[in-house]
């Protein structure tokens, strides 16, 4: 597959640049036109658009996006959020977990496809879907929190899973007890191993230090704290990674969280744009965040709104705007403008989406997925809609 005349959105203005993808990785970048050669792969030609490497996403739980957000408050802390809900909200909670599981699932991939995710890091138990349409990260020590995962201290320190990081919610909240929880954490780190902090919204820059890496979730935190983790102080000591959380707390559409991120004005624009690629991709070893030879093909294209500024169109950007998205090489996702180039593609196993007024065709049965959970739970809210065959 060849891609023509796109212009990478950390290049500013830039010149437009043609990309060759062979066996799931990139093989050639060129300004200058690449030769199909031999097979004659598929071209896909395109005007005035930008690309981009899909996004990583480290931090979701793909099972609660089916949740609408849940709670009428701030709150001091993660544990006394966790409490109201399930004190005021069991009935909206037991509506959802009446869908199995792997729809809950299949829902959490589709969400963060349609936005042009193309690895998603689950927090939780692991998932248990066969056919993936992104790439799902669990290659880690997954613990949920100080205050909700039993035998946290034992868990931490098991010798059996010594080569993984350890992924944990901490600091989530605004009172002592939050901050007080991450020292807590830190000190019974007893093996030293590699920590790697959800959320953080009451660390300091010395307990930073002690942390592989943070994942900031900035709509999640407005929506429990109303405050978000000192990102800009934060990241002179350690990697910050960018993470959506679930809807039980924030928007379904990571554009919305990006741009929620980008109005704190807590990182430059490089700098948040980084926390989508190539920060996620050094801790997870992904190897998928640049538009290079020798990368995995993970890559998203889409319309340039700002013809003066790549960095400004890729914050610009909402789903309704992906022209194209491919993970390892393969087409999961393209706009409806693109069908007269892909005449000889067989569209098997593709529904097509109407989002946000555009139309998309996505390597997925969303009709009968949709269906399938609205058999469990009539009143589940979808933010798009999908043509039935």
């Amino acid at each position: 597959m060849i891609l023509q005349q796109l212009i990478p959105a950390d290049k500013g203005r830039g010149e437009p640049v043609n990309v060759r993808i062979s066996s799931g990785t990139i093989s050639a970048v060129s300004a200058a036109p690449i030769l199909p050669g031999v097979t004659g792969p598929l071209r896909l030609h395109f005007e005035d658009a930008l690309v981009f490497p899909g996004l990583i996403n480290s931090h979701d739980h793909l099972d609660f996006n089916l949740f609408p957000q849940l709670g009428s408050q701030f709150y001091r802390s993660y544990t006394e959020w966790g409490k109201h809900i399930h004190t005021h909200h069991k009935e909206e909670i037991a509506r959802v977990l009446k869908v199995p599981l792997v729809l809950r699932e299949q829902w959490g991939v589709l969400k963060n496809l349609v936005c042009g995710v193309t690895t998603v890091v689950n927090h939780g138990a692991p998932v248990t879907l066969q056919e993936r349409l992104i790439s799902i990260n669990e290659h880690y020590h997954c613990l949920h929190s100080i205050q909700f995962e039993q035998q946290w201290k034992l868990k931490l320190n098991n010798p059996a899973k010594l080569g993984r990081p350890v992924v944990i919610h901490v600091g989530e909240g605004t009172n002592e007890a939050a901050s007080q929880e991450i020292d807590q954490l830190t000190r019974w780190n007893l093996l030293g191993k590699p920590l790697i902090g959800v959320h953080a919204v009451a660390m300091s820059e010395a307990q930073a230090r002690k942390f592989e890496a943070i994942v900031w979730c900035p709509q999640s935190n407005y929506f429990l704290l109303d405050e978000t983790a000192p990102v800009d102080q934060l990241q002179k000591h350690t990697r910050v990674l960018f993470g959506t959380d679930s809807t039980l707390t924030s928007h379904w559409d990571i554009w919305e969280h990006i741009r929620t991120a980008r109005a704190t004005g807590l990182l430059a624009d490089m700098e948040l744009y980084q926390t989508l690629n190539a920060n996620p991709a050094a801790i997870w070893r992904t190897q998928n965040d640049r538009i290079q030879p020798g990368y995995k093909a993970d890559l998203v294209v889409s319309k340039r709104k700002d013809p003066e500024s790549g960095i400004a169109s890729f914050f610009a950007n909402g789903p309704e705007d992906l022209l194209l998205v491919v993970h390892q090489g393969n087409i999961r996702l393209f706009d409806e403008s693109l069908l007269p180039q892909l005449n000889t593609m067989d569209l098997a196993g593709f529904s097509r989406i109407h989002i946000n007024g555009a139309r998309k065709y996505v390597q997925a049965d969303v009709p009968a997925l949709i269906r399938n959970i609205r058999h469990y739970y009539p009143e589940a809210p979808f933010p798009f809609t999908a043509d039935e065959p």
